[in-house]
């Protein structure tokens, strides 16, 4: 969530949470930020924004190109990885102890993930430990998923509509771990497919009632912020 904020504002928001330094990338529109602890680096990218036309040509664009490993992966997302990649691989070519993280949402998922993989192949010292995505597109076809080896946490909140595109009918593929938020925000990760669809339709009649479409609604950041922050105090107080 902080990614999305301006330098000054993700600064402060980061200082808060104990992060302590905050550094910020941005190519042609394609932005991320690199915070740091004394144990941890953490990559995360900024997720779609609705008034940057960049942003809305990178998910439009859902023709693909070769991966850099195998398959098939997103062009538009692949670009926008591409225009920041240089900066990612420059903060990451010095041997560094600490844990290495990337995260995003929305696009900023889909680039976290190419990202991530990219960095297993380049003659970098960088080894990310795991990929956390919120709300993430589909980013490559079945060969570049299995091939994108780095673990990978992928959590879905309920109807959320970007989770469910580009379609499966264009040979795209999801990968890694689902964790899924029911219609009520609370962690549900092994529903079957059945239990899915049955909370899925519960979260659209829910949403009808209070005059939203919940499938956009459901990808907001904000969301995934409450009903995780929900999951851990619950998970403290048990």
């Amino acid at each position: 969530m902080i990614s999305y904020l301006n330098e000054e504002q993700a600064k402060l928001a980061a200082t808060e949470l104990g992060l302590e330094e905050a550094v910020y990338i941005e190519r042609d529109g394609a932005q991320a930020y690199f915070f740091e602890t004394e144990h941890d680096r953490i990559v995360a990218c900024r997720g779609t924004e609705p008034n940057e036309w960049n942003d809305i040509k990178a998910d439009a664009n859902a023709l693909t190109d070769l991966a850099e490993t195998i398959g098939r992966v997103h062009r538009g997302f692949k670009r926008e990885a591409d225009d920041i990649w240089p900066f990612v691989e420059e903060e990451l070519k010095e041997p560094d102890e600490r844990t290495l993280w990337f995260t995003g949402h929305s696009l900023g998922g889909a680039m976290t993930q190419i990202l991530a993989g990219r960095c297993r192949l380049a003659d970098i010292p960088a080894w990310p430990m795991e990929v956390y995505t919120y709300g993430s597109p589909r980013v490559g076809n079945v060969r570049y998923v299995a091939h994108n080896n780095v673990p990978h946490v992928r959590w879905v909140n309920n109807n959320d509509v970007v989770t469910k595109v580009p379609p499966t009918w264009l040979r795209y593929r999801h990968r890694g771990e689902r964790m899924y938020l029911d219609h009520e925000g609370r962690v549900r990760p092994r529903l079957s497919r059945r239990q899915r669809l049955k909370d899925q339709w519960a979260g659209f009649r829910k949403g009808l009632k209070q005059r939203k479409i919940d499938h956009f609604s459901d990808h907001a950041i904000a969301a995934y912020v409450e009903y995780l922050a929900r999951a851990v105090s619950e998970q403290h107080r048990s």
